[in-house]
Formats: C-alpha cells, sequence, structure tokens
C-alpha cells in the first residue's frame, strides 16, 4: 500500500505520542505494524535517498503539531502529546490536518496565513502544485520558506541546550561572521570580559578598532520575555560608559514596551530576539551548513537570437 503523506500521519502519531514519551524511528515503526506495510515499503527512500519516507512524514507531522502545542518536547530526540494533545483527542476526530491546526494560534502565528502549498516530500509537493493556483517559482519559495522556519526552530532549541559559555561562543561566531571584531581572537577577548554592570562584553565594530559595539547577551527559556527594565539598564551602562551604540540579545523574545522604550533613544540599541537571532545564523552560516544545492534554470533567449 501506499505510504499516507503527512497530515493522514498526525492523527495516528498523535495518539501513539499520547501513550507515552517516544521517538520518530518507534513511532514510524509503530505505523508500520499498523498498516501492515513490506519490507520494501519500510524501507522506501525520499528522492534524495538520505532518509526514509514513513520516516520523515512521520517526522513533519510531529513538528507541525509541535508548532500547534499539540505535542511536547521534553528532551532531544524524545517527545509526548501535550495537555492540548490529549484534550484533542478526547473529542474523537476522524482525522487532523493543517486545517486543524490553523484553529490553534500558536501554529496561525508560526506558520503564517499562507495556505499549505508546499509537503516534505517531492511527489505529493508535485501533486500539489498541479492542483493549485500557484506557480512552480512560488512552491519553491514555500518550501525553502518551511523549511527555513523549521530549521531556525530546531537551532533555537539546540541553543537552549547548551551551556552559557557556548552562548557566548555563539555570540562571537556570530558577529565575526557578520564582519565585526576583526578576529575571532580579537572578539573572544573583548566579549565576556567585561563585566560592567548591564555590560556582557564589548567588540570592535570594524578592523581597527575605531568605534566599539557593547554587547548584552541574555539565554532566556521558551516563555520569557525580556521587559524595559533590563533594557533601561543596559542602556544605563551604556550612558555610564559614554557608548552610543550597543546590541541586547536574547534567546526569548523582548516586551513591547522594551521595544517602544528603544526608539526614542539617542544611543543606537539594537534589540535582536531568538527568531532574528537564528535567522542571522541561517544568512551567515553560523552552525548550520548546506544540505542540497537545487539548480533552477531557464530559457537563455540570447542564445536563441540571431542577433546574438
Amino acid at each position: 500500500m501506499a505510504i499516507p503523506d503527512y497530515q493522514s500521519l498526525m492523527l495516528p502519531v498523535l495518539r501513539i505520542a499520547a501513550e507515552g514519551e517516544t521517538r520518530v524511528p518507534l513511532v514510524a515503526q509503530t505505523i508500520a505494524d499498523q498498516l501492515g506495510l513490506t519490507e520494501e515499503e519500510r524501507e522506501e527512500l525520499l528522492p534524495s535517498g538520505k532518509q526514509r519516507l514513513l520516516h520523515n512524514r512521520v517526522h513533519w507531522a510531529k513538528f507541525y503539531m509541535s508548532k500547534a502545542g499539540l505535542i511536547d518536547s521534553p528532551k532531544r530526540g524524545i517527545f509526548i502529546a501535550s495537555l492540548a494533545g490529549k484534550q484533542l483527542l478526547e473529542t474523537n476526530p476522524d482525522n487532523i490536518g493543517v486545517e486543524t491546526l490553523k484553529s490553534f494560534p500558536a501554529f496561525v502565528e508560526f506558520y503564517g496565513q499562507a495556505e499549505t502549498s508546499a509537503a516534505p516530500d517531492h511527489s505529493t509537493a508535485t501533486v500539489a502544485a498541479a492542483n493549485s493556483g500557484v506557480t512552480p517559482e512560488e512552491q519553491i519559495e514555500g518550501a525553502h520558506a518551511i523549511l527555513t522556519a523549521a530549521l531556525q526552530a530546531d537551532l533555537l532549541q539546540r541553543v537552549l541546550e547548551q551551556t552559557p559559555s557556548f552562548f557566548e561562543y555563539l555570540i562571537v561566531e556570530l558577529l565575526v561572521a557578520m564582519g565585526y571584531g576583526g578576529s575571532h581572537e580579537d572578539a573572544a577577548r573583548q566579549l565576556g570580559k567585561s563585566g560592567d554592570g548591564g555590560i556582557d562584553g564589548v567588540i570592535d565594530e570594524d578592523r581597527l578598532g575605531l568605534d566599539r559595539i557593547y554587547v548584552q547577551a541574555k539565554r532566556y527559556a521558551f516563555g520569557s520575555s525580556v521587559g524595559r527594565p533590563e533594557v533601561q539598564g543596559f542602556v544605563g551602562s551604556l550612558v555610564g560608559l559614554g557608548a552610543n551604540k550597543g546590541v541586547f540579545v536574547t534567546t526569548s523574545t523582548f516586551s513591547k514596551q522594551a521595544i517602544e522604550y528603544i526608539r526614542g533613544l539617542q544611543q543606537r540599541v539594537i534589540l535582536i530576539d531568538g527568531s532574528r537571532l537564528t535567522e542571522l545564523m541561517v544568512e551567515f552560516g553560523v552552525g548550520v551548513r548546506t544540505s542540497r544545492v537545487i539548480n533552477v534554470k531557464r530559457l537563455d533567449e540570447d542564445f536563441f537570437s540571431e542577433d546574438s
């Protein structure tokens, strides 16, 4: 039989996760047994040949439901149905899909208002492209956006699992990758050595050290928010040092009051929340590597021009 698509797998995945902590391979094996899949079907790979098709679809079913708050991940590689997930199962749904998830605010915030126009495997994506009104280019961009959002979510989770010293190391790597600090050695010597009130470190803005940027780095857990008092304390430290440029980095978010506060400042203060942090990590290649490059070719009109 054909392996169900990732949306069709959401309900069985959630049911298994409601029984206790589990992993993707275990869930895939249980579902394969329930469906009576042959050994060949269980070993079917994605077109890339790098992952089993069933495992891939279970992963995406789990990932999307986690964005809706139906699944929790107590530690890396392990997941379990959340209270909201168990409550949904108590309603005895016939199925769970993206449209179901859109009734959960957390998923709407993550996924946006865009229609589901990409899927985690090529065959399903091809069918979606044929049945939708969007162009192949839009399909590719939509798929890339979803993959990037998934990568950023995984990056942030991994950063939170690391030590505070690793977080300082990450900020150094990112700032150097962005062209600040001169070198890794110089940047490492500057960041984390200040200890001056609300300042965690100072880094040269350019290789000659003509100007400096003061840094505050706070590794907060999900659900926390950096408020105006913390940002105001950071600004106060800048004033005390006679500095006019600062960057406040956090793995969480900034409150509305904190964001409004910096708008009227004489100093130039940049707030980087967890979302922006992972966006910059992806953009500048920190903590990530290229998995696949797809070349999309177009017709060369000049080649077919008799005037060329």
